[in-house]
Parts: C-alpha cells; sequence; structure tokens
C-alpha cells in the first residue's frame, strides 16, 4: 500500500503494530537511446510496491532526485549533490522512523545512491536503515547473467530497460540496435558505485549514453520476470528487517 494513499488512521494502525517501511530511491537521468530518464526510479518504484503486495508493507514516496553529475552532458538528466541527496535522504527517513515506523527499508535504483544512503545509516542506531539493490538478491543476478551475460554492463543496462518495457511499452532501440564497446574488468572494477569522470569527458567516451549495456538485448517478457524475482526477493528480506 502506498503511504501517500492511506489515512493517518490507517497509519496510525500500522505503525502500532510495529510497521517497517520501504522507500524507493531512484534517479533523473538519460539511459541511452531506449532507455527512459526514470528508469533508476520506476524500477525501484515497481519493485517496492510488487513486493508491498506480497507482504501487505506500506512504500513511502519515491527519491527521484539523486546524484548524477557524469550524465548531466545528457539532455535530461537532473543531478543534485551528493551532500543535498544525502541531506534530504537523511531528514526523509529520520522523518519516517519520527513517526513511529520500526525501520526504514530503501529499495534502491542508482548506484551513486549507495555511499551517502550508507553514510546516512551510520548516524543510525543499528539495524533501522536497510539498503537493498533490486538487482543484488542472488536470484535477479543469476537471471540478468543468464540473460544477457557480459552485456549487462554497467548503465542503461538490458535488465533495467526490459523492467520498464514491462510496465510501459518498448520504445525504438535507434542507435542502442547496435553492440557498444564492451568493458573491461579494470573499467567495471574502478567505476563500480558510478564513480565516472566529468559530463563532457563522460559523453565523449559514451556518446549514446549506454556504458558497456547492449539494451536492445531488453524483452517486456524478461522485465516482467526479473521483476517478479526482485519483489520476491525483497519481499522476504524486508520481512525478516520488520519482524527482527
Amino acid at each position: 500500500m502506498k503511504l501517500e494513499h492511506m489515512t493517518w488512521y490507517q497509519v496510525d494502525t500500522r505503525i502500532d503494530a510495529g510497521a517497517a517501511v520501504l522507500l524507493p530511491v531512484g534517479s533523473t537521468e538519460q539511459h541511452g537511446p531506449m532507455g527512459r530518464i526514470g528508469t533508476d526510479t520506476i524500477c525501484a518504484q515497481a519493485v517496492a510496491d510488487a513486493a508491498a503486495d506480497l507482504c501487505d508493507a506500506i512504500v513511502a514516496p519515491a527519491l527521484a532526485y539523486t546524484p548524477a553529475p557524469f550524465n548531466t552532458g545528457f539532455p535530461g538528466t537532473v543531478s543534485v549533490s551528493t551532500p543535498t541527496f544525502q541531506a534530504m535522504a537523511q531528514e526523509v527517513i529520520d522523518g519516517l522512523l519520527a513517526q513511529g515506523f520500526s525501520g526504514v527499508f530503501v529499495v534502491n535504483g542508482h548506484g551513486a545512491n549507495v555511499e551517502p544512503l550508507t553514510r546516512v545509516a551510520e548516524t543510525l542506531p543499528a539495524g533501522q536503515l536497510h539498503i537493498r539493490s533490486w538487482w543484488e538478491p542472488e536470484a535477479v543476478n543469476t537471471m540478468r547473467k543468464e540473460l544477457y551475460g557480459e552485456w549487462e554492463g554497467m548503465h542503461a543496462t538490458p535488465s533495467e530497460i526490459a523492467i520498464t518495457q514491462s510496465l510501459l511499452g518498448a520504445l525504438p532501440p535507434n542507435q542502442a540496435a547496435e553492440p557498444p564497446e564492451p568493458l573491461c574488468a579494470d573499467y567495471l572494477r574502478d567505476h563500480s558505485g558510478d564513480r565516472h569522470g566529468p559530463p563532457n569527458e563522460h559523453r565523449a567516451q559514451f556518446p549514446d549514453g549506454r556504458v558497456g549495456s547492449h539494451s536492445a538485448l531488453a524483452r517486456p517478457e524478461h522485465g516482467a520476470a526479473l521483476l517478479a524475482a526482485a519483489a520476491q526477493a525483497i519481499a522476504k528480506e524486508f520481512t525478516a528487517f520488520q519482524g527482527r
């Protein structure tokens, strides 16, 4: 159930029963020639909503403006600074906890969010904030590897594009019809967590916005399967988190 669709009477009853809350966190940034600007938020929101349906959880409104400075060379990207995002996330999470929720479970959809969210967790009592990117559960990662192998890449991945396709339909592939330059192991290691360079350099290196990801391999049926697997895993983790 979405928090914004509830009355305070309903929320009060759930808090009295010990409810924790799911918080989707995404981004507003380009996702290549066939990926929607809101891909990260769409995926995080969809996984959180589907997980909530499975475990009768509450989903807070998503945080959609997050750090993506490396992508600001592409139209449509709106990036906020890491300190600004961290401060905003801190206030939202503190606010949810102050209302009486037993904990906040972040469903993350954007790599650059993890470090500032981890710093927020360090300010709180142990166990009150749990951070999980939707692609991290073993079942989801296995499916991504089976479907796309090395072509999953790092950004505008076929797995995230597939989830948006399953929800909103497929867009024309445009330049994504051709495979991108593959990434070497050193690049994957050095740039994990979206540690990319300045926007002009980043666009020059990856002119169509993909980072080693063959987005055109995405299929709506893949997205439906990935979404189901992620929702099941997150629902299981959330249930354990809420009952701790």
